[in-house]
């Protein structure tokens, strides 16, 4: 299917953990595949030991994961092929010694080469049974994990600017960031989620002076048609009316000096409640919302022009003349420009306008710096339409880091922008016009979970169609309906079950084989995915592999209609009915789990 676009995974770090029996906390990054990364590494030790290994090597590129063949084993390692180098020996022949080592685990059915120096593991049942009682014994602390180790890390995600309500042009944005902060926060990070309100440009002046206007209607005055240049939408007549119950027609005819300054600010704060509203439709809140006109107000663009002076990416210059024809009116201006070309850009950049205000990318220099002050980490989410940005504030923020003698990582994730469908025709959306989809009306309509789901089905850089029909669709194509449907699966089956005086038993999970260990392979895999997929900075990775879960997991389901042994309810067989039930209630628990991350909720009917 189209939307299944796949990243492979990262390979998975030597991470120190226990065997799958004694497991117990979380912040030990219990996963089998980290335990058996764990017996590798003391086979490698064994070795060094013997001196077949030199000391001291690192092993830090050795990788233990699911091969992506799953006929290939369970488990695959390529630590031969790291290794043989600083070894003086080829691939092959360490990776005989490491198989011959491995052989000996009792837990270890086949021990494998494949290729020039691969080894494939082949895992016994009772291991894969191990992992069934840690996902019962963890239940929603499954997959959490402290690998963050408490770095602080900032996220930014939606800043839309405060002139008016939500609509769907940032929907994704806001998605991928909150499920990135969760995603972060569920493997030990101190996650911080930002909003940046933009608050100091001129659309704020121009969303004033609309209110204005519906101030002025809401005293009375026949405005007709809403001015060229303004905000025409509806959201602003309650703002005009609240204006004029607190100043009467005292600004009605007032010259726009005296009445902008006061009206500015109750205007942002009028849409950043809007805002806020619209956010929590979605599921979303902020810890922080930092204001622009506030930073400025504290001088932190001149803070941080400062800096980039010290580090010679400053400096009072002209900028090129404008490409084409130059205007009539064009003269040379001096201007403290930043060294971007220094970074890739094509020319460098004004941080001042010729007025002596900051331009957008000189607050935003500023803006950032403040937020590295507390954190060890940056993550912004910005629209695709950013792109040319990336290079020069990503360049501004290393020299910012440097110049304090602490640089702070920082990473810019791009998201493209949606495409609303509605009878195969695009919605069009226009914030001026006031004719756009609010991000309100598609919740009401398809509902949060739909949204927040869809918008995790592609990887952020690829284009989206939402389409009205599509996302609501109760069919295989439609992801969030087939892992919620999954979910609502299991939790009839367990229903029915008792029905018929059958429970879960975790007692009897000895009598699990075949299919039944087959899906706990890949239940398996949860653990490590999103330890993978937080490294990684892609949530989606989470809502690709509950589709496989969820496409496993009916699968094993209808198997039992072809042949009645396979089936979860066995009233002739309680025990293997138990231990059936126990498996799926965990897959049930591994769904909610991962739902829980991406803020949907695990319907128990549909």
């Amino acid at each position: 299917m189209e939307w299944r676009e796949r990243t492979a995974p990262a390979a998975h770090a030597l991470v120190p953990g226990v065997k799958p029996a004694k497991r117990a906390l979380m912040s030990d990054i219990a996963t089998i595949y980290a335990a058996y990364a764990e017996r590798i590494d003391a086979v490698l030790s064994a070795l060094e030991a013997e001196g077949t290994l030199p000391p001291g090597v690192s092993r830090a590129n050795v990788s233990v994961e699911p091969p992506r063949d799953p006929a290939h084993g369970d488990i695959a390692t390529n630590a031969a092929m790291v290794l043989a180098k600083p070894a003086k020996t080829n691939p092959r022949a360490l990776a005989e010694q490491i198989v011959e080592h491995l052989k000996r685990d009792p837990d270890i059915q086949s021990a494998e080469i494949a290729g020039p120096g691969f080894i494939n593991l082949r895992i016994a049942d009772r291991a894969w049974i191990d992992e069934v009682r840690a996902i019962g014994s963890l239940g929603q602390e499954y997959g959490r994990s402290g690998v963050g180790k408490g770095t602080r890390i900032n996220v930014e995600y939606v800043s839309a600017n405060p002139t008016g309500p939500m609509h769907m042009g940032h929907c994704r944005g806001a998605v991928v960031g909150d499920a990135l902060a969760s995603l972060l926060d569920a493997t030990g990070h101190q996650v911080t989620r930002e909003y940046y309100v933009n608050d100091a440009g001129g659309q704020v002046d121009v969303l004033a002076r609309s209110a204005h206007v519906r101030y002025r209607e809401a005293l009375g005055e026949e405005v007709g048609e809403i001015p060229e240049g303004l905000y025409p939408g509806e959201y602003l007549i309650p703002v005009g009316k609240a204006l004029a119950e607190e100043f009467g027609d005292q600004y009605a005819s007032a010259p726009e000096s005296e009445w902008l300054p006061l009206l500015r600010p109750r205007a942002v704060a009028a849409m950043m409640e809007l805002i806020r509203a619209d956010l929590a439709k979605l599921g979303i809140a902020h810890d922080v919302f930092a204001s622009e006109a506030e930073l400025q107000a504290a001088g932190k663009p001149a803070e941080a022009e400062k800096w980039l002076r010290e580090q010679g990416l400053v400096y009072d210059g002209e900028l090129e003349k404008p490409k084409g024809k130059t205007p009539d009116d064009w003269e040379p201006v001096e201007l403290p420009l930043f060294r971007s070309t220094r970074f890739g850009d094509d020319q460098d950049r004004p941080i001042k306008k010729s007025d002596g205000s900051w331009t957008y990318f000189g607050a935003d220099l500023a803006y950032h710096m403040q937020k590295a002050e507390n954190a060890d980490a940056l993550i912004d989410i910005w629209g695709a339409d950013h792109a040319g940005t990336v290079k020069r504030i990503k360049a501004a923020v290393a020299a910012l880091g440097e110049g304090k003698g602490a640089p702070v990582p920082f990473d810019v994730k791009l998201v493209q922008m949606v495409q609303l469908m509605r009878d195969g025709e695009p919605v069009k959306m226009s914030k001026r016009s006031g004719n756009f989809v609010t991000l309100a009306d598609v919740v009401g309509e398809v509902g949060k979970d739909v949204v927040r789901f869809t918008m995790l089905t592609r990887k952020p850089e690829a284009q989206m169609d939402f389409d009205f029909a599509k996302v609501v669709e109760a069919s295989k194509d439609n992801p969030v309906f087939y892992v919620q449907y999954a979910h609502a699966r299991i939790c009839s089956t367990t229903r029915k079950a008792a029905e018929e005086g059958l429970a879960p038993s975790g007692e009897a999970l000895d009598a699990l084989t075949g299919d039944d260990v087959a899906l706990v392979k890949l239940a398996a895999q949860y653990p490590r995915l999103v330890e993978s997929a937080a490294q990684a900075r892609e949530p989606h990775r989470i809502a690709f592999y509950l589709y496989d879960l969820a496409a496993a997991f009916h699968a094993f389901w209808n198997a039992g209609n072809d042949d009645p042994a396979k089936r979860v309810i066995l009233t002739q067989d309680r025990k293997l009915s138990g231990a059936r039930l126990y498996l799926v209630a965990q897959i049930g628990q591994v769904i909610r789990n991962g739902l829980g991350l991406l803020g949907v909720e695990a319907v128990e009917e549909m």
